[in-house]
């Protein structure tokens, strides 16, 4: 029996020995922050390095910006640390192998692919160039988007022009397509949208467009309506003459 007692007199003091070595850890159930804790938790955002603050900006930028510009855009340090910062960049870059350098042109700096990439970046110039859309092209895209499906005629009665190139140049963008003929005389072409259509716009569906009030100005004064226009005077009418000037003698 003394033995027994002895035992579990000894696991109570190596349990209370245990615990006591976690709490002084922090790692007991009822302990609470401890030291390194405060670090993880009041350090919530990581600290910022000047240097990728430059690149931030270089990055950011579609034209060259000055050293003394993008010094007074970081708030820390002169030209002079700028031009430091943008020497370890370059450094790294090289380091890592990426494909564009920070490059000093027009009194300015700014982010320049290298030149060795210049076969792959012409062919990607060149799709943009083929894919732009005229003004003339976005209008017809719109009428066909908003009132399809729609004839030829429909959306040149709109536009007030023929819109058989734009239609055209449309369909070969893969934007407009044929989707079926109209029961009017001579069984006209009906024009929709297309899938690439809602894809380079970013809509989900054709119900994402955006409503025509919300495309009115805000500032576009409405033009009051005459509900009841005054009758026209007969031609034999006489007319109002306009008040006669005097002018007093001695003026």
């Amino acid at each position: 029996m003394d033995g027994a007692c002895q035992i579990d007199d000894a696991m109570i003091e190596t349990h209370e020995t245990d615990a006591s070595d976690d709490s002084a850890r922090g790692d007991g159930p009822h302990s609470g922050p401890y030291e390194g804790d405060s670090h993880h938790q009041g350090d919530s955002t990581p600290s910022i390095e000047p240097v990728r603050v430059v690149e931030a900006i270089l990055f950011a930028s579609d034209s060259p910006l000055p050293a003394s510009k993008i010094a007074n855009i970081l708030g820390v340090g002169d030209a002079r640390d700028v031009k430091k910062h943008i020497a370890a960049l370059n450094a790294q870059y090289e380091s890592v192998g990426v494909s564009f350098r920070i490059e000093e042109i027009a009194g300015g700096f700014q982010m320049m692919t290298l030149s060795a990439y210049n076969t792959w970046l012409t062919k990607l110039l060149r799709a943009r160039e083929e894919t732009k859309l005229s003004p003339a092209s976005l209008e017809t895209l719109a009428i066909v988007a908003y009132k399809q499906p729609a004839t030829r005629a429909d959306i040149e009665t709109i536009r007030g022009v023929a819109a058989g190139d734009m239609l055209n140049r449309l369909r070969e963008l893969n934007l407009v397509k044929i989707v079926g003929r109209a029961e009017d005389l001579g069984r006209p072409l009906l024009y929709g949208t297309t899938k690439h259509f809602l894809e380079v716009f970013g809509l989900g569906s054709l119900e994402d467009l955006p409503q025509v009030e919300v495309l009115k100005s805000p500032g576009a004064t409405p033009v009051a309506r005459v509900e009841n226009p005054p009758e026209t005077l007969p031609e034999d009418a006489p007319s109002e003459e306009p008040p006669q000037l005097r002018i007093a003698e001695g003026a």
